[in-house]
């Protein structure tokens, strides 16, 4: 690798860091206990977003958690005791802000993960988990913080995030390794 791409992945690095450690490390414990004790939970997120919140979908369900994806055809009803978790890095998605809704008139709680405390949906949701990273909103001009383009160093953190979310739930729920190994799916 030649120097100027180490230091591309160092630059990359370091900014994933530097955001992480700004992460409340008490409101990632009260998010994954707000996950452990839900009685169904339902996340979604959109673009590349919906990819990392889509991934963590898959790590609940091998930790034994009751989840669906919102937009599957079998994601079943919202309703009280229940948690929708939802990305929206710049907090403004017309179509997050419409799905929040429907979970609170519902009576589900709503997990949301963002970039903007004070966008639509923070004021909407009823926990926010605060990643003060660069989205595909701040990306232009002067509030540009990140070498990665567009929305990358939001959609990274999210991925690192929800990798230490799972260490988390598996001691809330004392998942062992072996039961998780055997909830993967064989239809690969």
């Amino acid at each position: 690798m030649t120097k100027a791409g180490s230091g591309m992945f160092a630059t990359a690095l370091d900014e994933l860091g530097a955001v992480l450690a700004r992460v409340d490390q008490a409101r990632i414990e009260a998010a994954a206990e707000m996950l452990a004790g839900a009685g169904q939970i339902a996340v979604y997120g959109c673009g590349r977003e919906a990819l990392q919140v889509n991934g963590f979908a898959m790590r609940l369900y091998h930790l034994g958690l009751p989840v669906a994806v919102v937009g599957d055809m079998t994601t079943p009803p919202l309703g009280q005791g229940d948690v929708f978790l939802v990305s929206s890095g710049p907090g403004e998605t017309t179509t997050v802000l419409t799905l929040m809704r429907v979970a609170r008139e519902a009576g589900a709680k709503v997990l949301l993960l963002t970039a903007e405390a004070a966008s639509s949906a923070a004021k909407l949701a009823d926990f926010t988990l605060l990643i003060p990273a660069q989205t595909m909103a701040s990306d232009q001009g002067a509030a540009r913080t990140s070498m990665l383009p567009m929305g990358s160093l939001f959609e990274g953190a999210l991925f690192l995030l929800f990798e230490i979310m799972v260490l988390k739930l598996k001691r809330l729920t004392n998942a062992a390794p072996e039961a998780m190994r055997a909830r993967h799916t064989n239809m690969e």
